[in-house]
């Protein structure tokens, strides 16, 4: 049994050149545009990174000495890691 989720018809105004790369987006994903929106949006409402996430976000953006991994030698960053 699936569950129901409640929808509600609603209108915004968006600039026409906004509506235009939505529908260009929407297209380019092989969606709707109500769809397209509908996901962008709960994107940006529920994929909020948690308390640690955020701290650790801030820590990496304020060191300067942070470890970098040497990517051409594969022996080597997987001994890194």
């Amino acid at each position: 049994m699936e569950a129901i989720i409640g929808r509600r018809q609603t209108a915004f105004r968006l600039s026409t050149d906004l509506l235009d790369k939505l529908k260009e987006a929407a297209v380019r994903e092989n969606r709707s545009l109500n769809n397209y929106v509908e996901s962008v949006l709960m994107d940006v409402v529920y994929n909020r990174p948690n308390p640690i996430t955020l701290r650790a976000m801030q820590e990496a953006k304020q060191k300067d000495d942070l470890e970098t991994l040497d990517t051409d030698n594969l022996d080597s960053l997987i001994e890194a890691l």
